[in-house]
């Protein structure tokens, strides 16, 4: 045990006998893989009991006055054992023999339960505290993480993500497109940005542009790929340091559209929206809970291919942009791991249960799975470079779909 020189000299539960039919003191976990407690371990003075010719050694308990004659009279009945001058009961050479030492206090019963009731409850309490981690203590000499301020600025886009979402029916107000319409443009547009090698939040508030705008906006099906380097434009305008010209955009959409074109339709999302853009969306939650998670850099590229899949897919916005960063990092680390993995610290910083996930991450295993087919594989191209680290060719966490889980 990590802590046993700290605790008095207090060993290793190796292998726990019950002596009676009553229990001295459980097995609270104490000892045997968890972490070890001064301030419960000194409430009672540990002693070992050796068991003959077995190595087990279990914690000594006081030995009150029922107990001693409890266990003189039984252990003469059952083996013919007798008790020599020094306090040994001894018997039959086939049993081990137990040892009372003389100077053991002899204590009251109600004294002694009442010890192990409080070793117990401090012990568990002290568990269940520390099963979550501060992930921000390491960042406290760092300006650019904002350590005192970290949590309120995550609390207030917490209380703000529903505004920046839509109604998951949007598209039966439009009369001219649909959302295999919409999830063809999108799939196009990650390939737009991955050409103009933009910002990944770009991609991110593009995506929240178009919707939002087309929640409000009918738009006949010629316009929406104006309407979507449009939002591209703006996104940029807004996260980007260099930022496209027009005639760039222009020029990836097969001129298409004229610079007016573009412009005019600028004007007319930034009225719409009330020129607001400065909304959460799914990646700021990404970024956050990934540092929970404890990422590396495969966990952070396959989070962010399982999420963009997410972004083409128009049944994905029921959920909300913190739900599906948690969903996608819960999926990615089962893909990853092999098996259901969600830590107390991840419950605790992003607030969903993995109750709370398993919908929203099934849906995403089985967009991983039909990534590479398809006729929209723009995303999947993408993450099956080198550069993204093959994450598009990882295997997805199909045991996820299994119900019997």
């Amino acid at each position: 045990m990590a802590g046993a020189d700290e605790n008095h000299g207090a060993v290793k539960l190796a292998n726990f006998r019950e002596t009676t039919n009553r229990r001295a003191l459980k097995d609270i976990k104490n000892f045997v893989g968890a972490p070890s407690f001064p301030c419960a371990a000194n409430k009672r003075q540990l002693k070992e009991v050796v068991c003959g010719n077995n190595d087990s050694v279990i914690p000594r308990r006081p030995i009150t006055r029922q107990f001693a004659s409890t266990l003189a009279s039984k252990s003469q009945q059952s083996h013919g054992e007798t008790s020599n001058k020094h306090g040994q009961i001894t018997g039959n050479e086939k049993h081990n023999p137990i040892i009372i030492d003389e100077d053991v206090p002899m204590v009251e019963e109600s004294e002694e339960m009442e010890e192990c009731e409080l070793v117990e409850e401090i012990t568990m309490e002290d568990i269940v505290i520390d099963s979550a981690q501060d992930i921000d203590i390491g960042d406290v000499g760092n300006p650019l993480a904002v350590v005192d301020y970290v949590d309120d600025i995550y609390n207030y886009y917490r209380r703000v993500e529903a505004s920046s979402c839509v109604h998951p029916d949007y598209m039966s107000n439009q009369f001219d497109i649909n959302d295999k319409m919409r999830a063809i443009l999108i799939d196009w547009l990650v390939e737009v940005h991955y050409k103009f090698e933009l910002m990944e939040e770009t991609l991110y508030l593009t995506v929240n542009i178009i919707d939002r705008f087309l929640s409000r906006q009918a738009v006949v099906r010629k316009k929406l790929q104006l309407v979507g380097v449009t939002a591209m434009l703006l996104a940029c305008k807004y996260e980007e340091v260099s930022v496209p010209v027009v005639d760039d955009l222009v020029t990836i959409s097969d001129r298409a559209y004229t610079r007016k074109e573009v412009l005019d339709m600028e004007k007319s999302i930034v009225k719409t929206l009330q020129f607001n853009t400065s909304v959460p969306t799914p990646f700021v939650f990404l970024r956050r809970f990934l540092k929970a998670a404890g990422s590396e850099k495969k966990l952070e590229l396959l989070s962010s291919f399982i999420i963009e899949l997410s972004l083409v897919e128009y049944q994905m916005l029921k959920f909300q942009p913190s739900l599906l960063a948690a969903a996608a990092i819960y999926t990615a680390q089962c893909s990853l791991k092999g098996f259901k993995f969600w830590t107390r610290t991840c419950e605790q910083y992003t607030m969903y249960t993995e109750d709370q996930l398993l919908e929203c991450s099934k849906m995403m295993v089985g967009f991983h799975r039909n990534a590479g087919s398809g006729k929209l594989t723009g995303v999947h191209r993408k993450y099956s470079t080198s550069k993204f680290g093959f994450a598009g060719k990882s295997y997805p966490a199909l045991f996820l779909l299994d119900n019997r889980l």
